[in-house]
């Protein structure tokens, strides 16, 4: 089992004809992704050779849909042109778009986090993230596929980099999906929703969940533990040395008087029985100790 993505799941790339969507389109299939298709507009008809395998490349989402049954979308396409691309991902009922792409307007994602809610269909994952990994099953995104394997742990984590040294600090154990939701202010999946999809998965016994300060994501995440998750859940806030009042990174993590600090969100998490490491190395030893039954 995996949550948002697997073995069956069918990949097309908007923007592999770009140095981005190109480079992690092989990426990807060097990882066993099933790329099926991409999309650039005024490319319809080309291929593109990802290293052996060949990949048509068509026009618009719509095309690709019906082409290949594609069922999920990774968009790399440049801040401006990334809203009309979900848009268009939305239109052709994409049950799921990863946006990798960083530095979209914040009104853009609204809007079009907006149309996607409003579409029922299409799940948002991003912008400003890393993608979803299913270890040896299917990755999308920019994650690297081979710093972990295929386990029993979730991980969902703010930060990409924090995704990577999570993964690697717990490879013996391995992941049954990460997943990156991004840093920005306003995201399409949250913590929540993915705790509530580990919650549900039979094959994920326990969960990392990497916050950073800024916002109350993490207390929410808290509350829902609370009332919703019976696996047991460890953490990382990171910022814990971050100045207050500063804008520290991802454009979500900016510190409001007390509000939003690192110990406030250790605090609400450590009140609904969720262990916080204070490093990266801390949590996934705490990890550890719950997977050995300490």
């Amino acid at each position: 089992m995996a949550i948002f993505i697997n073995e069956n799941s069918k990949i097309l790339v908007q923007g592999i004809t770009g140095s981005e969507g190109g480079k992690h389109a092989r990426r990807m299939l060097a990882s066993g992704t099933n790329i099926v298709a991409g999309v650039t507009p005024g490319k319809g008809g080309q291929t593109v050779d990802a290293d052996g395998k060949i990949i048509p490349v068509f026009n618009s989402v719509g095309d690709a849909v019906a082409g290949t049954g594609a069922d999920v979308s990774v968009v790399f396409v440049p801040p401006k042109f990334t809203k009309g691309a979900v848009y268009e991902a939305v239109d052709a009922a994409v049950p799921l778009v990863i946006v990798i792409t960083e530095g979209v307007p914040v009104h853009d994602t609204a809007d079009f986090f907006a149309y996607a809610q409003q579409s029922r269909t299409t799940r948002l994952v991003g912008p400003n993230c890393p993608g979803i990994i299913s270890p040896g099953k299917s990755n999308a995104g920019i994650i690297p596929g081979n710093i972990s394997q295929a386990g029993r742990i979730g991980l969902v984590s703010k930060s990409g980099t924090l995704t990577y040294q999570m993964m690697y600090e717990l490879r013996d154990l391995g992941f049954s999906t990460c997943v990156g939701i991004g840093g920005d202010p306003i995201i399409g999946t949250t913590h929540i929703d993915c705790l509530e999809a580990f919650e549900a998965d039979p094959e994920t016994d326990a969960i990392v969940m990497i916050g950073e300060i800024g916002g109350d994501a993490e207390e929410r995440a808290a509350a829902f533990i609370r009332e919703n998750v019976t696996k047991p859940v460890v953490g990382y806030v990171a910022g814990f040395t971050a100045p207050e009042g500063k804008t520290m990174g991802h454009a979500g993590a900016i510190v409001s008087g007390s509000s939003g600090t690192a110990a406030a969100k250790q605090e609400a998490l450590e009140a609904v029985g969720v262990r916080v490491g204070k490093t990266p190395s801390e949590t996934a030893r705490l990890m550890r100790e719950i997977i050995s039954g300490r």
